[in-house]
């Protein structure tokens, strides 16, 4: 045994040669188990361990919103690329004079972040942030976002399965992985056109 770890010629060729042929094996295996896990997931109808987003939600959303008749509107290119890391179902409604994006999360995670943010990666200024006690006597989170001279008002707001409700996103993380907050968690998002 002494005599193979030896810092001779022979055993340097052989345990690079070892290497050689080990690594690229363990990648193959790797790889081969993602495939087969997606395999198993497109077979059973699931996407995968529960990590991925459904384009078609699997909970009911609400067909009335303040007393005006909602219709789904489709999810934009940005949004469908978002929805293929996303852990639960994003959903995108309009009553015509307001949009609500409904993001239905399975697990805490930090991809579900605040409007703000995206608003901001679109290229809108944030102004006006506020909380905001509205009729519904529900706090939300609300901020005007302008852009090319459009603004549009947002309300954004986290309700948990239990119907506690947040309006900050970390709070709502922090909450969820400490198991102060059960879910699935439903993320409500109103924006109303000036």
């Amino acid at each position: 045994m002494m005599k193979l770890l030896e810092n001779r010629f022979l055993n340097r060729v052989l345990h690079k040669t070892l290497w050689a042929v080990v690594l690229p094996l363990c990648a193959i295996a790797g790889v081969a188990q993602v495939v087969v896990e997606q395999h198993r997931a497109a077979d059973s109808g699931h996407a995968g361990n529960g990590t991925r987003a459904s384009i078609h939600p699997t909970r009911e959303f609400p067909t009335q919103w303040h007393g005006s008749t909602l219709r789904p509107l489709a999810l934009s290119d940005v949004e469908l690329r978002f929805a293929k890391h996303f852990p639960g179902t994003i959903t995108r409604l309009t009553n015509d004079k307001q949009t609500l994006v409904l993001r239905t999360v399975n697990q805490p995670t930090r991809l579900l972040h605040p409007a703000t943010d995206c608003y901001r990666g679109l290229g809108y200024h944030i102004r006006d942030e506020q909380l905001e006690e509205q009729s519904d006597h529900v706090r939300w989170r609300c901020f005007v976002a302008e852009r090319g001279g459009q603004r549009v008002r947002v309300c954004e707001h986290i309700e948990d399965a239990s119907g506690q409700g947040f309006t900050d996103t970390s709070a709502w993380y922090w909450a969820a992985i400490a198991g102060q907050s059960t879910g699935p968690w439903r993320a409500i998002t109103v924006a109303t056109p000036f």
